[in-house]
């Protein structure tokens, strides 16, 4: 949606940097490999086959590899506490680092090194450190080599906890209970409710000058996106009860016109929303139009799933495009005081400019003026450092109080 407010409510410790390269002296035996099977960032992958969880699944056969030629880029494993950390061995594949720091951290934003090398020569690095962090990563700033960075195991040792992560830490909004917490939150910004199930059947004009607003993230008939909802469902369905509508939908795109939509319109809208054919090609172009650009250009700028949700929720509000106030410019706008973690950024800074930038849009249009959405929800999550969006959730939307328990 283009949408507007629901009317009515609503101190590391000092490195050390002894290397065990194979063939060479072991290093005492810690404990077990703490990032076995913990969930991984990355900042690129190769291809769908060389994804960063084969770097923790303890499968030699099995490897991480980064995008070729370009630096710097990382890999960064969720040990799901904060855990003192004594080892880390490295397995590298014939694509190694030659300029690598390994760092941890508390929060996954902020970087503390604990080892540093700028002559690697691939093979195995265990490596002896001393520190201490929730989440280590391994920082490639040199290749090796003219491909990328590629390691068949990632291992962690230390004095860590056996308990598992928090609920859905470290996953991406694609998740499923990921992404159903992403649809109550836009609902109780677009909506006041949780209860985003609810709104297939919402039609009104809510006087923005885009139309006809409707539908779970607000389809306008002013902007197109309707129109492509409404042509998608007659794909699915032909003859179906909105299907007579098309060619005054054409007319109407780009203005606030009803002519040949009006009351009709209205009632075969609720009519339609019955339909489990309809309310999927609801779904279908909310992933197409809105969440799945906005996961795709969060991942390949480093971010995880609060970061994905910065994202989707400006792009359903904003939409697509070049202006300045579409998402696309607002993220231009961010870059330009802040990078994102897949450029070396620190996330919470970046992430801090991107709702900024946001905010500086939205006060650009008198009916985005009020913005809670971002003041008293995002940036709730982003004080807390709760960077992978995980419950429970507690915030406000123009004045309205919602939870998220689990």
């Amino acid at each position: 949606m283009h949408g507007l407010p629901a009317l009515g409510s609503a101190a590391s410790r000092k490195p050390l940097t002894d290397v065990w390269d194979t063939g060479g002296t072991t290093p005492p035996d810690d404990s077990s490999n703490l990032a076995l099977n913990r969930a991984v960032r990355t900042s690129s992958t190769e291809s769908s086959g060389l994804a960063g969880d084969k770097a923790v699944d303890g499968d030699p056969a099995t490897r991480w590899a980064s995008k070729e030629g370009s630096d710097p880029q990382w890999i960064s494993v969720d040990l799901g506490a904060d855990t003192d950390i004594s080892r880390v061995k490295l397995t590298w594949e014939a694509a190694y680092g030659k300029a690598y720091t390994v760092q941890t951290s508390q929060d996954g934003s902020t970087w503390q090194t604990v080892y540093s090398t700028t002559s690697g020569n691939g093979g195995t690095d265990d490596l002896s450190v001393s520190g201490h962090g929730r989440y280590v990563r391994v920082y490639g700033t040199k290749r090796g080599t003219s491909y990328g960075y590629s390691l068949y195991e990632f291992e962690v040792y230390g004095k860590g906890s056996a308990t598992p992560p928090p609920s859905n830490s470290g996953k991406d909004l694609d998740d499923p209970a990921k992404k159903e917490i992403a649809m109550e939150l836009v609902s109780s910004a677009e909506n006041s409710s949780l209860d985003w199930k609810a709104q297939y059947t919402y039609i009104e004009d809510i006087g923005d000058g885009r139309g006809y607003t409707a539908g779970i993230v607000g389809f306008c008939s002013g902007t197109g996106d309707m129109l492509d909802l409404v042509e998608h469902y007659t794909d699915l369905k032909s003859g179906n009860v909105l299907a007579k509508y098309l060619p005054a939908l054409r007319k109407v795109n780009g203005s606030d016109s009803h002519a040949g939509l009006g009351d009709a319109f209205v009632r075969d809208w609720h009519k339609a929303a019955d339909d489990a054919v309809f309310r999927r090609a609801q779904d279908d172009e909310r992933d197409r139009v809105y969440f799945n650009p906005a996961l795709k250009q969060a991942k390949a700028d480093g971010l995880r799933a609060l970061g994905q949700f910065a994202y989707y929720d400006a792009i359903v509000m904003h939409g697509p495009g070049d202006e300045a106030t579409s998402f696309d410019g607002i993220r231009k706008r961010a870059l330009r005081s802040a990078k994102p973690p897949a450029q070396g950024g620190d996330e919470v800074k970046y992430l801090d400019a991107f709702l900024d930038a946001r905010v500086w849009a939205m006060k650009q249009e008198e009916a985005h003026s009020d913005t809670s959405r971002v003041d008293t929800e995002q940036r709730v999550f982003l004080r807390d450092h709760n960077l992978d969006l995980n419950p429970p959730l507690r915030w406000k939307v123009y004045g309205d109080s919602y939870e998220i328990d689990g």
